[in-house]
Formats: C-alpha cells, sequence, structure tokens
C-alpha cells in the first residue's frame, strides 16, 4: 500500500462548483503540479500496489502551519478577508489528517483519489469571521486581491484566492467519520477556547 500527500490544488479554480474525486482536474500551476505529483506513483500502480493520492485542504493546527501564521494578525485585530473572501477554502484539522491517513492504510477499498478534507468547506470571509469572533477580535482589514497578488505573487493567487470547494466522497463512502467536521467547534479545540 502506499499513501501519497497530494492537494486540493488538483482540481483548480472553480468557485462555487461542488468538487469530488471524480471531478475534472483544474488549470493552473497547482493544479499542474498535482497532477504531475500524483501521475510519479504510476510504476507502484502498475506493480499491483495499491495506491491512494490523498488530497489535502488547508491543515489546521494551533501550533504550525496556515493556522498559526495567521494567528498573529488575529490577535493584533489586523486580519481580514483575502480578496472579495467568496472563495472557498476547504480544509481539516491535523488530528483528522492523522486519522485519514491511517485510515487510508488500513481501510482495502479506498484507492486512487480521496479527498482529505472536512465535508464542510467554508469561504475565506466565514474562516476569517470565525476566527474573529472565537478571538474576539475585529476583521475589518481585509487585503484586496492585487496586494495578495503584489505581496504572494503566483503562490497567493494559487493558493489564497482561489476557490476550491472540495467534498471527502470517498472517505465518507469507506466509514470514514470525521472527528472535527465543523469549523468552529475544530478551532476552539485547537485554540482552547472553549467558550
Amino acid at each position: 500500500m502506499l499513501a501519497c500527500a497530494s492537494g486540493t490544488g488538483f482540481y483548480g479554480d472553480r468557485g462555487a462548483e461542488w468538487l469530488d474525486e471524480a471531478s475534472s482536474p483544474g488549470a493552473g500551476f497547482l493544479a499542474d503540479l498535482t497532477r504531475e505529483w500524483e501521475a510519479a506513483a504510476a510504476p507502484a500502480l502498475h506493480a499491483g500496489t495499491r495506491v491512494v493520492h490523498l488530497r489535502f485542504g488547508i491543515v489546521l493546527a494551533a501550533h504550525g502551519g496556515a493556522l498559526a501564521k495567521m494567528l498573529p494578525a488575529f490577535n493584533l485585530g489586523l486580519a481580514g478577508k483575502l480578496g472579495n473572501g467568496r472563495q472557498y477554502w476547504s480544509w481539516i484539522a491535523l488530528e483528522d489528517v492523522v486519522r485519514v491517513i491511517r485510515h487510508a492504510l488500513d481501510c482495502e477499498v479506498l484507492a486512487g483519489p480521496a479527498n482529505a478534507v472536512t465535508p464542510n468547506p467554508v469561504t475565506n470571509e466565514e474562516f476569517t469571521k470565525t476566527i474573529g469572533g472565537i478571538l474576539r477580535r475585529p476583521t475589518i482589514f481585509g487585503m484586496p486581491r492585487f496586494a495578495v497578488e503584489w505581496l504572494f505573487g503566483e503562490l497567493g493567487r494559487e493558493a489564497l484566492l482561489v476557490s476550491f470547494r472540495v467534498k471527502p466522497a470517498k472517505l465518507i463512502e469507506s466509514g470514514f467519520a470525521f472527528r472535527w467536521p465543523e469549523l468552529e467547534p475544530a478551532l476552539r479545540q485547537m485554540l482552547g477556547k472553549r467558550n
């Protein structure tokens, strides 16, 4: 069995369209990169190995990754939506990432692409307001699209401004149950803010 880490960037910028593992690949740098990355596992597949391409969304953890990089701006009350804020962010809690990997290793019927995201993606604006609400901080200082592109270049455009509204159809069909399917409870647990 071979579990390969991939990403939801495979689907490209698709707006509010629901995407699952049967959806076609998108266009752009991340879509091309993930398609080529997944194709690199072809020799294992041809040798008869069960291969699972785990297409991860934004992995959230309090002490690392994307959330840790965002928290200083939120704590200072300087955060806000990126661009128009309508882009969907498909996400997953780190605790569920570990459980998904274990499930992929153990579940013999799971093969091919599997979206490792919760069933409840949110828009960037919803994400921003949720963190702001939990931390009791304003979220009025948005960053317009041109500023994101100027500061972060193509990576900012491809990672922060594109919309991936992805559902984990194959994980759910194979019997996986998320411990943290909803954003607010997941963030409250990560940030130690129960109330």
